[in-house]
């Protein structure tokens, strides 16, 4: 198994995002379309990987998560116009 931590937005099917940390994005995205994923993402599917990004660490991750949680709508937009899905 891989030990590099992704970071992932979803668009949900009211056009939301959700962003999360998983090492296999695809497993993840697995869970939350079976319900067994983040409370948010329940009732919201079909769901779509939009964006995902690698980091060096956990710990990288999580502050990754953390600051595009904080971006506006707009950016968040904008970095998932960079394609990397």
């Amino acid at each position: 198994m891989s030990t590099t931590w992704w970071v992932y937005l979803l668009r949900c099917v009211d056009d939301t995002l959700y962003c999360g940390i998983a090492l296999d994005v695809e497993a993840r995205l697995q869970q939350h379309g079976e319900g067994k994923g983040a409370k948010y993402t329940r009732g919201r599917g079909p769901l779509v990987l939009v964006y995902r990004e690698a980091c060096g660490s956990k710990a990288e991750a999580l502050r990754r998560e953390r600051a595009i949680k904080r971006l506006k709508r707009p950016a968040k937009d904008a970095l998932i116009a960079t394609g990397r899905p």
